[in-house]
């Protein structure tokens, strides 16, 4: 598995409980939310790209190329994964890392700490554990190989959508972040969660 990996920002949610529209361009801290997220993955990864559906030019300003999912009807964080598989193919990487546009605080180790937890078909999810102990894993966090796109692929157009489903299929090992004074894998769903990110970073 390449050390020297791609990174894809999964922005191809409708965004329902924020009252549609991109999250990623709301304000937080006083730069946009996925600003603080290409700051975190940006120097854990070669290069980047962003997963998003529609108009393309609403993210010119950010330099990165942006590839919409290939499948129809936004099936779920799996269409965004396949295609950044399908990028990747064309770039000749063997794999690549995803993170949600919507996680400002995930960690900074979450390349290599995937890395190391890869399973036998070089599949990984990240996971961290709730107040009561509970183990939660984040299915927009992973490491995906690109041998995997074609499975991927047929499995969506089957109507399996469910990302953990597929990855325990393929072994998927599991890369456990400790939560500390936040979650770091905390995302904005809500209004009222941005008020509660702007906290978190003034906090920090």
């Amino acid at each position: 598995m390449p050390i020297d990996l791609p990174g894809v920002i999964l922005a191809g949610g409708a965004a329902t409980r924020m009252g549609g529209g991109d999250k990623g361009l709301l304000a937080l801290g006083g730069k946009r939310l996925i600003d603080h997220v290409i700051a975190r993955l940006a120097p854990q990864c070669s290069r980047l790209m962003l997963n998003a559906n529609g108009d393309p030019e609403r993210f010119a300003g950010l330099g990165l190329p942006v590839v919409a999912d290939s499948l129809p009807d936004r099936p779920g964080p799996l269409a965004g994964v396949l295609a950044g598989l399908d990028w990747a193919a064309g770039i000749g990487a063997e794999a690549i890392v995803t993170a949600a546009a919507d996680t400002p605080f995930f960690p900074a180790d979450l390349v290599a700490r995937l890395l190391a937890a890869a399973g036998p078909a070089g599949l990984a999810l990240a996971a961290s554990r709730d107040a009561t102990g509970r183990l939660q894993r984040h299915p927009t966090f992973g490491l995906w190989p690109v041998a995997l796109r074609h499975d991927l692929r047929a499995t969506l157009r089957a109507g399996l959508g469910k990302v953990v489903l597929w990855a325990d299929r393929h072994g998927a090992g599991t890369a456990i972040f400790e939560a500390g004074a936040r979650d770091p894998f905390f995302n904005v769903n809500t209004p009222e969660d941005i008020i509660a990110a702007e906290r978190l970073l003034g906090a920090a």
